[in-house]
């Protein structure tokens, strides 16, 4: 039986290592997951553990891209290692609006939208923004190209639109994306940003999470865990490859349809089977 449960467990990390970095909502896809894939582990475990396995995620940005996020190479010259700082302070600068409204309202928000209709029309209705905001920029040549010409600024504002994200469904990377490129950067400035946000932010969740559900891990617990962060890190980097290469060519609009089509079959499927 404890096979089943490590296959549940894969099958939750497939579905967390692709949604997480996807603009397509890990909360839309999580909640249809787990009306067909249940861990026979207690509550408290998978409250945890659907946060927790996020650590898997985190490392794979860093294992992507730890040159660029780590300055105190020996290798580095100076201007890279001041550029890198800037960076840091740039992603610390944006995750303060979604730190200090989580802390606040994240468990009420939770407790209002976290079921299937709020989620449901959260996926459509940022599936319709995204391809309203594509065709809106088609001629639109991006004001910011490179990280080095995102200004604080406009990091602050990125991570206003991040606080969206509270709301379940609308997605952290589509609600950073999205307001991005509503200010004006490329998409692949919007996606990488919007990747090394992920780090602090999924690193406190995680903690917190551990912290609050103490010790006494049991040896089938700790198992789960670390199966499914290691699904999670490897699919992860397959998943952020495979969008940055997505977008050089193509827009977020197949994302966007992908969304209202999701959100549909919620819907339906609330109305005919749960509701």
């Amino acid at each position: 039986m404890f096979g089943l449960e490590i296959l549940k467990t894969v099958l939750i990390g497939i579905v967390q290592g692709i949604t997480e970095w996807l603009p397509i909502s890990s909360t839309g896809h999580m909640i249809l997951l787990d009306e067909f894939v249940h861990l026979n582990m207690s509550d408290e475990f998978k409250e945890m553990f659907f946060v927790v396995i996020q650590f898997g995620s985190i490392l794979a940005v860093l294992f992507l891209y730890w040159d660029r996020l780590f300055p105190f190479s020996k290798a580095k010259e100076q201007k890279q290692r001041k550029e890198i700082y800037s960076l840091w302070i740039k992603i610390i600068v944006a995750i303060i609006p979604a730190a200090v409204i989580g802390l606040i309202f994240d468990d009420i928000l939770n407790e209002l939208f976290y079921w299937y209709i709020p989620i449901a029309i959260a996926l459509v209705a940022y599936g319709i923004l995204f391809i309203v905001i594509e065709n809106r920029n088609k001629n639109r040549p991006p004001r910011i190209t490179s990280l080095k010409k995102l200004d604080f600024k406009t990091a602050l504002l990125i991570g206003c639109f991040q606080t969206l994200a509270l709301i379940p469904g609308t997605s952290r990377s589509g609600s950073t994306i999205l307001g991005a490129m509503l200010l004006g950067t490329s998409r692949k400035v919007a996606a990488e940003f919007s990747f090394f946000l992920a780090v602090p932010v999924m690193l406190g969740a995680s903690i917190l999470k551990l912290v609050k559900y103490g010790g006494g891990f049991t040896g089938q617990e700790v198992v789960i865990l670390l199966v499914g962060m290691a699904v999670a890190f490897f699919v992860s980097i397959l998943a952020i490859r495979f969008l940055m290469g997505f977008i050089r060519k193509h827009s977020f609009k197949p994302f966007g349809w992908y969304r209202i089509i999701l959100g549909v079959i919620l819907i339906i499927y609330y109305i005919a089977v749960l509701a």
